[in-house]
């Protein structure tokens, strides 16, 4: 049995079969997924799971290097934002390196989202909850 906190099969061979600079969307409830593009369908109902909890479970396996959200969350939903940044941060800290934040207009993240290996569509329902991680490498 795996000693890690992820136990979602799914999630963690995706962040198994990511190489540097590799992309994956944790994505709300709404946000549409292109075609081509795996799906990872953890929604369950509105909230269940979350946004925070499940990119708290994949940063205990994910090098990450980078993140991309929707420039209207600052506005839209500034608790969720900066909870968010504060969640990075400490990921940053325990994994001894910088995390680049950056931030795109949300029609622009829509299309970003298609070059992602997958979108994991989570239960989250506040608006713009959306990040595009980008997988860095441990050394």
């Amino acid at each position: 049995m795996k000693k890690t906190p992820l136990l979602n099969s799914h999630l963690s061979a995706l962040v198994a079969r990511l190489g540097h600079t590799d992309e994956i969307t944790l994505a709300d409830a709404g946000l549409p997924v292109p075609a081509g593009v795996e799906r990872i369908d953890l929604a369950v109902r509105p909230g269940l799971p979350g946004l925070e909890d499940t990119l708290a479970a994949l940063l205990t396996e994910l090098q990450l290097e980078a993140v991309v959200l929707a420039e209207e969350i600052k506005n839209a939903s500034p608790e969720l934002h900066q909870r968010l940044l504060d969640q990075l941060a400490g990921a940053a800290a325990a994994q001894g390196r910088d995390i680049a934040v950056g931030y795109v207009a949300h029609e622009q993240f829509k299309r970003q989202n298609g070059h992602s290996r997958a979108v994991v569509r989570t239960g989250e329902c506040t608006p713009y909850a959306n990040l595009i991680l980008r997988a860095g490498v441990p050394f």
